[in-house]
């Protein structure tokens, strides 16, 4: 029998060795099982800044940003979750965050509490503070602090329960590989398979090209993806459901799965829209191309604080 313990506020629950306690009301072990609370950031001092390829040629192609167009947008997504039934929290607001939009990055949700990351770029490594403040507003225990180098929540992709693939970019990247090392002994501490994947920097997270829809269904971009990844995915019995890469490129393989064969996903993924339709999926698909050429999609706009079991 699992252990479980009351919600309480603490800043390091992580047990060395691992046998770390999971929490009763609050976390996740999947990344599909259905959606009852998930964390958001806000969209009001959102604008568009160099920090990815998307960003970039956005800006260099002299895109025009519509701040009230983003706000309108990111209100669509939140009704899309609320009709979905899940309980909508914010990240802490800051004025001097412009990417905080993206409340995945920040931290980790787990069984066990949220692990709390290192961003890379100095503009948005005070979303990490914002998030140890909403952690505690909400009474959810911090399992623990990335502190080997830098690593963002995008990077860390868990297929199913026990099982996390890490992905890291080096130098050059967002996540470092002595990070995803540290994140995989802690892991690997409390009985997890972990799989870690080096990633060229020009697709800043795995989950642009790897999520996961449904129990043993994901939805990944093989154009992008390491062989080696992919092959694991299958000798895991976990069907694939292509995404070509100029899909990715939109952001269009960066979807949320809400459980119960339901996804939200942007309106602009035409691709894996008709393919997940055709298997019988309930799609939510909000237009949110005024913040996905800020390089993020909607699955780096939310960090999930509790799903049903996987």
């Amino acid at each position: 029998m699992d252990k479980r313990v009351e919600n309480e506020f603490s800043l390091r629950a992580r047990r060395e060795g691992g046998g770390t306690p999971k929490l009763n009301s609050w976390g996740s072990d999947s990344d599909y099982g259905t959606l009852r609370d998930v964390l958001l950031g806000p969209a009001d001092n959102f604008k568009w800044l160099k920090t990815s390829s998307v960003s970039k040629k956005s800006i260099r192609n002299n895109a025009q940003f519509n701040q009230k167009t983003a706000i309108a947008q990111h209100k669509e997504m939140v009704s899309a979750y609320t009709s979905a039934g899940v309980n909508v929290h914010t990240l802490e607001s800051d004025p001097n965050l412009p990417y905080q939009v993206f409340a995945r990055d920040s931290s980790v949700m787990t069984p066990f509490g949220a692990v709390i990351t290192n961003m890379a770029q100095w503009w948005r490594r005070g979303e990490n503070f914002r998030a140890i403040e909403t952690y505690q507003r909400l009474g959810i225990p911090i399992y623990d602090y990335v502190t080997a180098g830098t690593f963002e929540g995008g990077d860390f992709n868990v297929i199913e329960p026990g099982t996390v693939l890490i992905g890291w970019e080096g130098d050059e990247g967002r996540s470092q590989e002595q990070s995803a090392v540290q994140l995989k002994n802690w892991f690997e501490a409390e009985g997890w398979e972990v799989k870690l994947t080096d990633i060229d920097p020009f697709y800043v997270h795995i989950d642009l090209m790897v999520v996961m829809l449904a129990p043993k269904l994901a939805a990944v971009c093989l154009d992008s993806t390491n062989p080696d990844v992919v092959d694991w995915l299958k000798s895991k019995n976990i069907e694939i459901v292509e995404v070509p890469f100029r899909d990715t490129l939109a952001l269009g393989c960066n979807v949320v799965a809400l459980g119960e064969d339901r996804v939200l996903l942007p309106e602009k993924s035409y691709t894996l829209k008709d393919k997940l339709k055709a298997l019988g999926f309930t799609i939510y698909d909000p237009d949110m191309s005024m913040i996905t050429q800020g390089g993020g999609g909607v699955h780096c706009m939310c960090q999930s604080l509790k799903r049903d079991p996987g």
